[in-house]
């Protein structure tokens, strides 16, 4: 299955696109944020240079129509990403971030409802997303769009902890 891949998704007030090279002081400032990758998995980067390689993958990827990879655009300035984690034959999984900076005022609850609306479209059943136990922002997130638990955990090790991983998902009706 496809996506009905849009250059452009408009929501009340951002703008989901492709990410282009304008964007990578703000995506590296994303991956290089201790904040962020408390829960995001990401690498860790000790110079801008290692994150600038991973700032350009995300932009081949973001303008392959086979993956959902979208920068999140607040008056044309990055402040997040969506991409997707994993792509089955009738669900995806979606992981999302957005800039410590722009937290607490609904920008990810909006990308994700929009994505899911896209996904849907495009003829997926269900869109998944975890989230570490102890990241009770991006859970309230999935929850304000409809998502349930699934009751899947998986235990992560990520940067020499042990989180308990919890999936939600929704699934069109």
């Amino acid at each position: 299955m496809k996506f009905k891949h849009q250059p452009k998704i408009a929501t009340k007030r951002l703008v989901l696109r492709e990410i282009v090279e304008s964007h990578f002081d703000n995506l590296i400032d994303i991956f290089m944020s201790e904040e962020v990758k408390k829960t995001f998995m990401l690498p860790d980067f000790s110079v801008k240079e290692e994150a600038l390689k991973l700032a350009r993958r995300f932009r081949d990827l973001s303008s392959d129509y086979n993956r959902f990879v979208y920068g999140i655009c607040l008056d044309n300035r990055l402040i997040g990403f969506v991409n997707d984690v994993f792509i089955g034959k009738n669900e995806v999984e979606l992981g999302y971030v957005i800039h410590p900076s722009f937290k607490n005022k609904g920008f990810a609850t909006e990308t994700l409802s929009a994505c899911i609306d896209l996904i849907f479209q495009s003829g997926f059943k269900t869109v998944k997303a975890g989230a570490f136990e102890e990241n009770f922002a991006s859970q309230r997130v999935m929850q304000k769009c409809g998502m349930t638990l699934t009751g899947e955990e998986e235990q992560i090790e990520y940067r020499g902890e042990i989180h308990r991983c919890v999936y939600y998902q929704k699934r069109q009706t």
